[in-house]
């Protein structure tokens, strides 16, 4: 699976413009548009929350970019060892997703951007 957007730029996202599976243009802004683009970014590796992208409510982000978007989302549960044994997920993003726009943290009108 492809996706059209590579950037490596490390400021916090704060809007996206994005089509899905042929749908769109569609907006996300906040935290759902940096959700968005970090699964992205990831590609097949997927995200792991607590470890590639720390930030609260990843199950939240991820229910309502399904809810809101319709963009397929798989999650992995994955069993860890360790003196706090137990699993984690794993968010791998399986729609075709074209990033049209990015708003960044301070960029004038980001949040207006997407």
């Amino acid at each position: 699976m492809s996706h059209a957007f590579n950037s490596v730029d490390k400021r916090p996202v704060v809007a996206v413009e994005f089509t899905s599976d042929g749908r769109g243009p569609l907006k996300a802004k906040g935290r759902y548009a940096s959700t968005l683009v970090a699964l992205v970014r990831a590609g097949e590796k997927g995200v792991q929350p607590a470890i590639d992208h720390p930030m609260p409510r990843w199950s939240h982000y991820v229910f309502w970019l399904r809810t809101h978007f319709g963009v397929v989302i798989e999650t992995i549960n994955e069993k860890h060892a360790g003196p706090y044994a137990g699993s984690h997920a794993r968010y791998v993003l399986r729609s075709e997703v074209n990033v049209l726009n990015v708003g960044y943290a301070g960029d004038k009108g980001a949040a207006n951007a997407a």
